[in-house]
């Protein structure tokens, strides 16, 4: 990756569900045209289970990840933040870009609310990597 490559870290409190299925679209839509990362202020054991099989439907796996507690490293080359429902709990930096996406937490839900979800997320993605710059692959 270049150093003109945005950076996109996506922040929720498990990192379970939102901040995969956002990850995970951007890394398919992005390709080598975008970094990312993800993390949780609270990590799950493992990635919620409905979020694997909604955006597995798009032919994107995330099953193999894991979720992680958000580190200070991960902030450095980060051009946008985007925080999905941690509030006080997701750290700030200055300096850098914030989104708060307002979405429904994955937890708990079945299969046709966490598809719900994901289309949502789709979508905030498709438009933030299209404000960046980045050339959308499918």
């Amino acid at each position: 990756m270049s150093a003109n490559t945005p950076y996109i870290l996506f922040l929720c409190v498990h990192n379970a569900g939102r901040s995969q299925m956002a990850a995970g679209f951007a890394r398919h839509l992005g390709g080598a045209g975008v970094g990312v990362f993800s993390g949780g202020s609270e990590p799950a054991e493992s990635v919620n289970q409905a979020a694997v099989e909604a955006m597995a439907e798009r032919g994107i796996d995330i099953s193999t990840e894991k979720p992680r507690p958000w580190s200070t490293e991960m902030f450095q080359p980060a051009d946008v933040v985007v925080t999905m429902g941690c509030g006080d709990e997701c750290p700030y930096v200055p300096g850098k870009r914030y989104l708060d996406w307002e979405l429904d937490d994955p937890a708990g839900k079945g299969l046709n609310e966490v598809r719900l979800i994901r289309d949502e997320i789709e979508r905030r993605v498709e438009n933030l990597l299209d404000e960046l710059g980045v050339a959308l692959g499918r």
